[in-house]
C-alpha cells in the first residue's frame, strides 16, 4: 500500500479477491462513464464532476441519496496523487484542484492497489486518516459495508464489461 505498515489506530482497510481480471477492474475505474456506475452503494448515485485521470489530477464526485434532498448528499472533491496503470491509485480529499490544501467533511488518503490473484484481482483499498477520532468516525459511518458493496458492484460491473 504505502511505504509504512498499517497502523489500526489510523488506517481502516478491506481487501477483496474479485472475479473479474485486472484488466477490466482497471478500465471500470480509469473511465468516468464507467466509474460513475459502480462508484457509491446504490440507490445512491454518482456525478462524476471532474476526472483527469493521472497524478496530480483533480478528481470530483458528487453523490446523492435516492431521496434527492441535502441531507442525502456527498461532495467530495479530491486530487490524484499517484495514478500507476493498472496497479496502484492514489488519491487525497485534503488536497484540492491545483494541490491548495483544502477543507473537507472528510479528510483523508486512500490507497487502492490491484494484482492478479489466478483468474481474478486482489482489490486493497486502505484509508488513512489524520486522527483516531477520524478513522472511528469513518468507520461508524459504515466503511466497511460501504466500501465493500462498492467492490462489490465493481466486480459485477467490471464482469460486464468482457
Amino acid at each position: 500500500m504505502s511505504d509504512n505498515a498499517l497502523n489500526p489506530k489510523l488506517d481502516l482497510e478491506i481487501s477483496r479477491l474479485l472475479r473479474a481480471p485486472r484488466a477490466l477492474v482497471w478500465k471500470a475505474w480509469s473511465d468516468p462513464a464507467h466509474l460513475k456506475e459502480w462508484w457509491c452503494p446504490k440507490p445512491w448515485t454518482t456525478e462524476v464532476r471532474t476526472f483527469d485521470f493521472r497524478t496530480g489530477g483533480d478528481f470530483h464526485t458528487f453523490m446523492r441519496g435516492p431521496a434527492g434532498n441535502e441531507t442525502e448528499e456527498s461532495d467530495n472533491p479530491a486530487v490524484f496523487l499517484e495514478v500507476t496503470p493498472m496497479s496502484r491509485i492514489v488519491l487525497t480529499t485534503s488536497l484540492g484542484s491545483g494541490w491548495r490544501p483544502q477543507e473537507t467533511w472528510l479528510p483523508m488518503t486512500a490507497f487502492i492497489t490491484m494484482s492478479d490473484e489466478g483468474s481474478g484481482t486482489r482489490y486493497v483499498a486502505r484509508a488513512l486518516h489524520r486522527d483516531e477520532a477520524m478513522r472511528k468516525q469513518h468507520e461508524e459511518m459504515g466503511f466497511f459495508d460501504g466500501w465493500g458493496t462498492v467492490m462489490t458492484q465493481l466486480d459485477e460491473y467490471a464482469l460486464s464489461l468482457k
